[in-house]
């Protein structure tokens, strides 16, 4: 059995993921890989319904262990119909956040206590972990900035998440620090305040050094 690589995307709200998984994704096809990009929730027909349903704000009464519950439905459908099958096939697998956002946004930040979300973990999760996670580093404040220009550019207001008050993004901010910090063989911190060129460079230096593409 052929496997592929499968490295994650996590950061708060205007890091820059979306952008630099693109940029990766563009890179590593140019050196001869075979890459899916995806994204959290989403990926699939049943986890993009769910993540219009979450980001909506839809789901907010049922608070944030029901929203944890969502997501690890969405991310048990994707892990077994996209993730899982691409890996198999050798592919590069990059995918605009994973597990890491559930640990911050619905734990740390929204009050889940931290067993049970490392128990929905085991089961959408099991043994997929991330070969690399790029946790890219911005501050709250200007994070929630390129956000907002990037939705006015887009003539749509804030998501669930981005709506939330400034102590929220903090929180989050400081959990996935304290990821990377608990993870070295796994996460790389990534400068995200920097140029989007300088991020993408340091991007590639910390996939060279870890999974030699």
């Amino acid at each position: 059995m052929t496997t592929g690589k499968f490295i994650t995307f996590e950061g708060g709200e205007g890091a820059g993921k979306s952008t630099q998984a693109r940029l990766l994704a563009e890179r590593l096809r140019a050196a001869g890989h075979e890459v899916v990009e995806t994204r959290e929730p989403g990926g699939t027909k049943r986890g993009e319904e769910i993540r219009e349903f979450l980001l909506s704000g839809a789901a907010r009464d049922f608070g944030p262990m029901g929203e944890a519950v969502l997501f690890c439905a969405a991310r048990d459908h994707h892990v077994n119909d996209l993730i899982r099958p691409a890996l198999t096939r050798g592919n590069w697998v990059l995918c605009d956040r994973f597990s890491d956002s559930t640990a911050a946004y619905q734990g740390a930040a929204g009050g889940v206590r931290p067993a049970l979300v490392r128990a929905l973990e085991r089961i959408a999760v099991a043994d997929n972990v991330p070969d690399l996670t790029l946790i890219l580093d911005v501050p709250p404040e200007a994070g929630l900035k390129r956000a907002a220009e990037r939705n006015a550019e887009g003539g749509i207001g804030p998501d669930r998440f981005e709506g939330m008050e400034l102590r929220f993004h903090e929180a989050l901010r400081a959990c996935f620090l304290q990821i990377a910090e608990e993870a070295p063989q796994r996460c790389v911190v990534v400068n995200a305040q920097q140029a989007e060129t300088g991020v993408a460079e340091d991007v590639w230096e910390a996939v060279v050094d870890r999974l030699n593409p």
